[in-house]
């Protein structure tokens, strides 16, 4: 009776049975006792029997279940190192570890309930398959960034504010595992010889990851994510992000194939935005987009996504940004659209707006329109073309039509900044007027209070599509309150 009273006590640590007991041992290993924890005894060192309390029992059951874990996912991962494995199917793998799995819990004597057994076979499917520890994080929706500094040191945010979370790898060797899979299952590798990698999850969440010797104290892991289903344009303005007026002039520009460039810093929006944006492009057209980690999500059916790629294990392949944005130049695009521009392609860029690619789309990284100018005129240099500095603003005057500047207020909520027209050149300089900008008002606890206006200015790009026959209503940009948001003399106010 006491031998099968501790066998079946699953969450308390207890001595090796004596060898004629082995027999009943076996025979009771699968069978479970629903037993209360309360009422579960063990005898310490005086021989006196004590209760355990809650807490203890649950200290001990979790310190068996991690114990059997970790030992049985290492068994795991020296079956799936295998040659027959390395390059097996997602299914392939998963029925292997649900095989697996089944097969140590009908053989083996785990110190488990029922339920660890069942949270057993989903956490080794996950360690070997998915994200592992961060699988809880990632189920969140509140969360957007998962940032791991460290392996035993996870910070998430939420809601705009950055958490500290009880989430821990088990080692930097575990949290290097969970890097490799996720590079390798889009065709990247990181290693010691190429230390970096930017790659994305199947739910298109964007992952940056960093080995030793590029980071001091160990792998870093950062996850940017976009929700498993993408924000709309109705959802943006109900978040706030902008104002029903800017949502139909944005509309309208993107109809008449204006050129448009989104800016913003880190976590401003842009891609979201972007692909709000892009819901106005007619589904007739045949769209290319061109980004480092596709993660633009369109409605449109005609459409060609296109990711570069980076050096192979041999030093070579390396597809670029540019080389993908001339190559789309003879795929016969209506439309082409940029995730970012980084470095040379900015100039592809612009010719390819310049010369019948009208109603292209592209973000940047700036803190303005203004900044945006100056960044494309940076990233014009970085093609090794040796051009004249006002034949490149020449060119970003020619090929932009719009600029709109997202921005991450210190509220959390991301807005529009301002919605800026470039409308030539002015001596050496391109000229620009706002649109439209947002007008901070006051708080509201902790939340920004204000209002997006119209500066009174109506674009010299609306008169043009006025005369081709555009039916754009006026109405939207009549002066808001404050003082006239435009820098520029050449629009018409209304």
């Amino acid at each position: 009776m006491n031998g099968s009273h501790q066998e079946n006590a699953s969450n308390v640590k207890v001595s090796e049975p004596p060898r004629d007991v082995g027999l009943a041992r076996s025979k009771l290993g699968r069978t479970r006792f629903n037993i209360p924890r309360e009422r579960v005894a063990v005898k310490d060192a005086g021989d006196n029997a004590f209760s355990l309390t809650n807490r203890e029992a649950s200290q001990a059951s979790a310190s068996d279940y991690l114990s059997v874990k970790t030992s049985l996912h290492s068994r795991l991962l020296d079956l799936l190192n295998q040659p027959q494995y390395l390059a097996a199917s997602d299914e392939v793998l998963e029925q292997t570890v649900e095989d697996f799995v089944g097969d140590v819990l009908e053989n083996e004597d785990l110190p488990l309930n029922e339920s660890e057994r069942t949270q057993l076979a989903d956490d080794l499917m996950e360690e070997t398959l998915g994200v592992g520890p961060l699988a809880p994080l990632l189920g969140d929706p509140a969360v957007t960034d998962v940032l791991v500094n460290r392996y035993d040191q996870v910070y998430i945010e939420r809601f705009g504010k950055l958490e500290d979370t009880d989430v821990k790898f088990r080692n930097a060797e575990h949290l290097v595992r969970i890097i490799q899979r996720i590079a390798a299952r889009v065709g990247r590798r990181i290693d010691e010889s190429s230390p970096m990698v930017d790659a994305r999850l199947t739910d298109g969440s964007r992952v940056n990851a960093t080995l030793p010797p590029v980071t001091i104290d160990g792998p870093t892991l950062s996850i940017r994510r976009f929700g498993k289903r993408r924000l709309r344009r109705e959802d943006l303005q109900r978040l706030g992000m902008f104002s029903d007026a800017v949502r139909t002039f944005m509309q309208w520009m993107v109809i008449a194939r204006s050129n448009i460039i989104v800016s913003g810093g880190t976590g401003a929006g842009k891609s979201t935005f972007l692909g709000a944006v892009c819901e106005a492009i007619p589904a007739s057209e045949r769209i290319v987009t061109i980004e480092d980690a596709a993660e633009l999500m369109l409605d449109q059916i005609h459409l060609v996504r296109m990711e570069t790629r980076p050096l192979n294990l041999e030093g070579t392949g390396r597809i670029t940004a540019r080389d993908l944005v001339v190559n789309s130049l003879r795929m016969r695009p209506d439309r082409i659209i940029v995730g970012e521009v980084r470095a040379g392609e900015a100039l592809d860029m612009l010719q390819a707006m310049n010369t019948g690619h009208d109603g292209s789309l592209t973000t940047v990284h700036a803190n303005s329109p203004r900044d945006a100018v100056a960044r494309l005129e940076t990233m014009v240099l970085m093609a090794g073309v040796d051009l004249p500095q006002r034949a490149i603003r020449e060119q970003i005057a020619s090929a932009v039509d719009f600029i709109i500047s997202v921005r991450r207020y210190d509220d959390g909520v991301r807005r529009v900044e301002s919605i800026a027209e470039i409308t030539g050149m002015e001596e050496s300089m391109p000229q620009m007027q706002d649109i439209f900008v947002f007008q901070q008002t006051g708080r509201q606890n902790r939340r920004i209070v204000g209002e997006f206006v119209a500066t009174g200015i109506v674009p010299r790009r609306v008169h043009q599509l006025r005369d081709r026959g555009f039916d754009i209503p006026l109405d939207l940009f009549r002066s808001g309150k404050g003082s006239w948001g435009g820098t520029g003399s050449r629009g018409t106010r209304t």
